[in-house]
């Protein structure tokens, strides 16, 4: 059986990963990015480089996005001479970026009604480190003969795949992630600077609590680096994960579940943006609890 052609969409810190295991694996794949510039080492590396979303859509089987938000997720696919302006029935779509739940469902409907094209939501976890080892998590949503088609082509990709539920449960699953992983990280920080102020050695942190119920991966990541005040190469930046716990709280009001936790950890981070912090790792925070000499 021939392996479908895949397109992949958005070449950014974990498209790029992405898209090259997924050439390792032995799929053909076509490559688009607004800025082409970051599409010459995957054209080294074998992938075919389309000119435009158009001629990617019409050459290939599947599309994949990994894209910022949800509206460029809107955009790439409903925008002028987008996804939806190419696509046909037999083709489906795989959003791996993190969007809105809400939002997602309608694209879904959307996408299908326009072209006939059908929609999982896939949404990963485990950073560029995992991008880069194959080892994501993917949660899915959509119909059970749409995941199982494309698990394929997500197994390079992944440690585990779970269908979730139909389309938009994939989103409300990462949501749930990232509302774990920024009140870790919101409370990580403020847990560093009391060990500092107390004379504790911040350093050491990952060492003594290695093992225990404090341990976890956001735990491991982001003491290290705040403890030595080390912010360069982040694997992922202080916007994306507000973004995340700006959609939570939105899922929140849709159906009147309270997150006060949640909502505190995005406040705190809106704070920090607003002082320069967008692009930068969120171990940042740490400095927000610091004395100032």
């Amino acid at each position: 059986m021939t392996q479908p052609r895949l397109g992949f969409i958005g070449i950014g810190l974990m498209g790029d990963p992405m898209a090259r295991r997924l050439l390792a694996a032995g799929f053909a794949v076509t490559v688009w990015n607004r800025t082409v510039e970051k599409t010459n080492a995957l054209r080294d590396a074998g992938a075919t480089v389309a000119d435009s979303i158009g001629e990617l859509v019409e050459g290939v089987d599947v599309v994949m996005l990994c894209l910022a938000n949800t509206a460029v997720v809107e955009s790439v696919v409903f925008g002028e001479g987008g996804v939806s302006a190419h696509g046909r029935k037999a083709q489906r779509l795989i959003d791996l970026s993190s969007s809105d739940p809400a939002a997602t469902r309608g694209f879904a409907e959307r996408l299908e009604k326009e072209s006939g094209m059908r929609w999982v939501d896939a949404p990963v976890s485990g950073g560029v480190a995992g991008a880069e080892a194959g080892s994501l998590a993917i949660m899915c949503g959509g119909t059970e003969a749409d995941i199982e088609a494309v698990r394929p082509m997500l197994t390079p990709l992944s440690a585990r795949v779970t269908h979730m539920g139909p389309v938009g449960a994939g989103q409300v699953t990462k949501v749930c992630n990232q509302m774990i992983v920024g009140c870790q990280a919101a409370v990580i920080a403020e847990m560093v600077a009391l060990a500092e102020a107390s004379g504790v050695d911040a350093s050491r942190l990952t060492e003594a609590l290695a093992g225990g119920f404090a341990d976890s991966r956001p735990f491991q990541i982001l003491t290290p680096r705040m403890a030595a005040s080390e912010y360069s190469s982040p694997a992922w930046h202080l916007r994306t994960l507000l973004k995340d716990l700006d959609m939570a709280m939105a899922q929140s009001q849709r159906i009147g579940s309270a997150t006060p936790m949640s909502g505190l950890a995005a406040q705190l981070m809106r704070a920090h943006v607003s002082h320069g912090h967008a692009e930068h790792d969120p171990a940042t925070l740490v400095e927000a609890y610091r004395r100032k000499e």
